[in-house]
């Protein structure tokens, strides 16, 4: 095994920067998602450290050694790709075989190895099987098994799930993750899906245009966003964010948001009045609470245990998660609060996290709202 380090790297295609600066020091034996929407650049970093991409500028290290010329067969990686690239006239034993068969490894050695994967994949009754007589998620742990049978410093995964229904996702991301941790090989793993990255991850990598917007583990990024892109990226469903600027009212800041609705700030937070800012609270941290807020109900998604609320704050568009069943009906008006301890703030010009001198739990309560309730109106 052992880590990667890529520094500064930089990719261009033409005139096109597609990569941009791109640093990410990945320890032996981690587990770090690369995770963003469409065209972030993810796959494209992916295919960089695999040598199947040449990198423009910058350096890409695995194990300590600079691989930027080395071709992918040198690099002791192994990669698992999108369409699970079996070969469909071979059987499933041979599938995984193959690559060690052209490296000349000793048949006993394959032998061992096979049996090895297989074992730790469940894959034994199918080894005599040709792809085409697997299931979706049987080819995926095939794909799986070729990658852990050349026991590769570093394990490279290309959205191995997106062509696999709901169900199936669920129980492979499960597998992949208890195989890592079993494994402890070092592995970069590629999805647009922030729930996938949220739980599988070590630690998570998120890009947008080309640029590591952060990288940390996914409770970090949960709870202290570097920016408004990350905030709204990592949640589900997405966190709420009004635009506004602060305001002084009777020696308390508040914000107040462009359509002029107030809503409560932390008490220490380390802004002043006319700062133009973006206010974020998220769906499940908004509560339903006698003398809160107004929330008009426009449409009310049952998952089951949970339920999803849209609807409205005077004119603010709102999203609530609540964790339990709740018999809500469009048209309806409930009362909701708002923990300002779970508030997110950010600069309207820069997008940046501004950073709070302390946080406390304040609760919206009845004597607030009542001071309030014609701004919020």
């Amino acid at each position: 095994m052992a880590g990667v380090t890529i520094a500064n790297a930089d990719k261009f295609y033409g005139n096109f920067h597609a990569l941009k600066q791109v640093s990410a020091e990945i320890t032996d034996g981690e587990f770090v998602i690369l995770v963003g929407p469409s065209g972030c650049g993810k796959s494209t970093l992916l295919r960089m450290i695999a040598g199947l991409e040449e990198i423009s500028d910058g350096d890409i290290k695995i194990g300590g050694r600079v691989v930027n010329d080395l071709p992918a067969k040198e690099r002791d990686i192994a990669m698992v790709f999108q369409n699970y690239a079996l070969y469909p006239h071979m059987t499933v034993e041979k599938n995984m075989a193959f690559s060690l068969r052209l490296k000349k490894v000793p048949q006993d050695e394959i032998d061992r190895r096979v049996a090895h994967a297989s074992e730790i994949l469940g894959l034994n009754a199918l080894l005599d099987r040709y792809p085409r007589q697997l299931s979706g998620g049987q080819r995926q742990r095939v794909a799986m098994g070729r990658a852990i049978v050349r026991d590769p410093a570093v394990s490279l995964f290309d959205e191995p799930l997106s062509n696999l229904d709901a169900k199936l996702r669920v129980q492979m991301r499960s597998e992949i993750k208890a195989l890592h941790q079993r494994l402890k090989t070092t592995t970069i793993y590629v999805t647009h899906d922030q729930v996938e990255a949220m739980t599988m991850g070590d630690r998570i990598v998120i890009m947008h245009d080309g640029v590591v917007e952060q990288f940390g583990t996914p409770l970090e990024l949960y709870d202290k966003p570097a920016n408004i892109f990350v905030a709204g990226f990592i949640g589900s469903p997405a966190m709420n964010i009004l635009s506004g600027t602060v305001e002084n009212r009777n020696g308390t800041n508040e914000f107040r948001s462009g359509i002029g609705s107030i809503w409560p700030l932390p008490q220490n937070a380390n802004v002043k009045p006319g700062q133009a800012i973006s206010y974020g609270i998220r769906p499940e941290q908004i509560s339903l609470e006698d003398d809160g807020i107004e929330l008009i109900v426009d449409v009310v998604e049952p998952t089951g245990a949970d339920t999803l609320v849209h609807g409205r704050c005077g004119d603010e568009q709102l999203t609530v998660y609540f964790r339990q069943r709740v018999d809500l009906k469009p048209g309806q008006t409930v009362s909701v609060t708002i923990d300002s301890n779970a508030v997110h703030l950010f600069d309207n010009l820069t997008g940046a996290r501004l950073s709070l001198e302390k946080r406390q739990r304040i609760l919206v309560r009845t004597s607030w709202l009542r001071s309030n309730q014609d701004a919020i109106r």
